[in-house]
């Protein structure tokens, strides 16, 4: 079953959407619309470019500590992000080039 979109007005009488999943929990939220015809353009935005979206991975190249022993913060300069963007017909390329046989370019199947 696919998410839902809530169409609603603010406490500020601004409109706006939420998405939730199929077991209710809210994924996002919008901004304010000034109308509900321009939050109904936004619903129709987030449906076409959410399945084509990059992906910008902001994490630090480090693994992150464990909950359990909270790493203590230097005084030194912050640590630039890295931008690694991916986009997932790349990923969907990368995943077809492993499903192929390396080793035998006639045959059929993964070995």
């Amino acid at each position: 079953m696919a998410g839902t979109f809530e169409l609603f007005v603010d406490a500020d009488a601004c409109f706006r959407f939420r998405l939730r999943a199929p077991d209710g929990a809210v994924l996002a939220v919008s901004k304010g619309f000034a109308d509900k015809p321009a939050a109904v353009a936004g619903i129709s935005a987030v449906r076409e470019y959410a399945g084509m979206g990059l992906i910008s991975d902001l994490c630090p190249a480090e693994t992150p500590p464990s909950p359990a022993a909270p790493r203590p913060r230097a005084a030194s300069a912050p640590v630039p992000a890295v931008d690694r963007r991916v986009h997932d017909n790349d990923l969907r390329i990368r995943a077809r080039a492993l499903r192929r046989p390396a080793h035998n370019p006639g045959g059929v199947g993964v070995a």
